[in-house]
């Protein structure tokens, strides 16, 4: 588990084929200290499994799967990944809850600077669109970010500064493949909504909603017509 707080920006040090994956090795200063083998690390949103490590860079597999469903196909030797260590108990939690697994692979439709901000929208498939919200949380290479607008398929985030400078953001450019991890919280509300019949309720208290709506405004549409009225007779008109 992780929560979407990049601890360092790591660097693609050797990319090796493998059979049917690769096998990647990151160049760390900070998340490499505390590493054992089998430990999880988050590299641009995705956890990945530490099988080998240095002084300075620890190795990971990466299979068919993840190849498939991540950014990790598009990555050079010199690239800059996120990196974060799994959470511990006795951690700060300043993110969400991020599991590493990868939803789906975004694109970047805009990426421009607003005074000391950041304007950042992400182009994502229709499907999970029912897990976003605005003021809603995501994980966008790993970042925990919180969404500020929803059109279309797009969403849009104001970046700070600090975020910008010490994740990969800063190397990013318009039409560039970034892993995708909507909240975990969204996911099974909607997974508990569409499949325990909830649906059909949230439809019948929409239904009585509007029915009271109506009722208020034709309530309200009375009074008016009555005070109208006085004002007329009052005025000498009948």
């Amino acid at each position: 588990m992780f929560t979407g707080i990049i601890t360092e920006l790591g660097k693609i040090k050797k990319i090796s084929k493998i059979n049917t994956g690769f096998e990647i090795e990151i160049e760390s200063l900070v998340v490499i200290k505390t590493l054992k083998i089998g430990d999880s690390v988050a590299v641009n949103g995705c956890c990945l499994t530490v099988k080998e490590f240095t002084k300075n860079s620890f190795k990971a597999d990466i299979s068919f799967a993840t190849l498939k469903n991540t950014t990790f196909g598009y990555l050079r030797v010199g690239d800059f990944v996120n990196l974060e260590d799994s959470v511990k108990l006795d951690d700060k939690f300043g993110g969400h809850f991020v599991s590493g697994h990868v939803d789906c692979i975004g694109e970047i439709n805009q990426i421009s600077k607003k005074g000391d901000f950041y304007n950042l929208a992400i182009k994502i498939p229709k499907e999970l669109l029912a897990f976003t919200a605005p003021k809603g949380s995501i994980s966008i290479e790993g970042i925990s970010l919180t969404i500020s607008e929803v059109h279309d398929l797009l969403l849009y985030f104001a970046i700070i500064p600090l975020t910008y400078e010490n994740t990969n953001l800063k190397f990013k450019k318009v039409k560039d493949k970034i892993n995708v991890e909507v909240d975990l919280i969204a996911r099974y509300i909607a997974n508990i909504v569409q499949y325990s019949g909830f649906s059909n309720n949230f439809n019948y208290i929409s239904d009585i909603n509007k029915e009271i709506n109506r009722q208020t405004n034709i309530n309200i549409n009375k009074e008016m017509d009555k005070k109208l009225e006085e004002k007329l007779k009052e005025y000498g008109f009948k």
